[in-house]
């Protein structure tokens, strides 16, 4: 069999996904391919329905499809981001970045300013925001705009433009951004981080026999022991892939529940 990969996640995790998929392929001696050409929405679908055997999904679809009975996919294996901030969890963050020159502090000072969000399915662009917003007593009315940009980048893109005054950025995408424009440090700032939030999750359908999810699921959480495996996590900015447990998903499950009725 072919087993074929992708990732549902910013462009930044390209480089990362296909060569975990060629050292998949080196260590099970099974030929494997990166999917990267239709949109991520379509990538996703693939997955759900066993086109694609292994995806890179975010938390929030993750647990709508495992809310419901009979879920095709299972856990395979959780990412663990290199970064002090992360301690050596697989989580991460929301970075709520303004322009430089803004006078906002805190997220409350965001009352009455545009907003951009990447997309509704979005855990670290979208629905964080709701629940921050649960926690302070506010709804969708909080901002005077919001607009949709269709990606973490595009949303970055936005407010150093001065299209929008603010948005929240996926802590990984806006760290590989700032690494590859330094300059961008001139030009926005964090003023919160929210979360943390559950790390989208690397998923497995469950057409893949039991026996070759096992041993995929073995050659990912040991890949930090050898040297080529350690210089692959590093194009991703990891140090390791940890064993999944549903349960490791659930504080996501209960910031949504709490944030119930509001929208953007």
């Amino acid at each position: 069999m072919i087993l074929k990969l992708t990732t549902c996640q910013a462009v930044n995790t390209h480089a990362v996904t296909a060569a975990v998929a060629d050292y998949l392929s080196q260590q099970l001696q099974l030929e494997t391919q990166f999917i990267i050409e239709p949109p991520w929405e379509e990538c996703l679908q693939n997955v759900l329905a066993g086109h694609i055997q292994i995806g890179w999904m975010c938390g929030y679809p993750y647990v709508q499809t495992m809310a419901k009975p009979d879920s095709p996919i299972e856990l395979l294996a959780l990412p663990v981001l290199a970064g002090a901030r992360y301690e050596a969890q697989p989580v991460y963050f929301s970075d709520v970045i303004v322009r430089r020159e803004s006078p906002a502090a805190k997220f409350k000072d965001l009352r009455g300013l545009t907003w951009a969000y990447n997309e509704v399915g979005s855990q670290s662009g979208y629905h964080i925001v709701r629940y921050k917003l649960a926690q302070i007593g506010a709804d969708g009315t909080f901002f005077s705009q919001v607009v949709a940009s269709g990606a973490h980048l595009r949303s970055l893109q936005m407010v150093v433009a001065g299209d929008v005054d603010c948005a929240a950025i996926d802590s990984t995408v806006l760290e590989a951004a700032l690494r590859e424009d330094p300059e961008l440090a001139n030009q926005i700032r964090i003023i919160e981080a929210l979360g943390p939030s559950p790390i989208p999750p690397w998923v497995i359908h469950k057409s893949v026999p039991v026996s070759l999810r096992q041993s995929i699921r073995q050659v990912l959480t040991q890949m930090h022991l050898s040297s080529i495996g350690q210089e692959i996590l590093a194009k991703g900015e990891m140090v390791r892939f940890d064993t999944a447990v549903d349960a490791h998903y659930d504080p996501l499950r209960q910031m949504l529940q709490a944030s119930q009725g509001i929208h953007l």
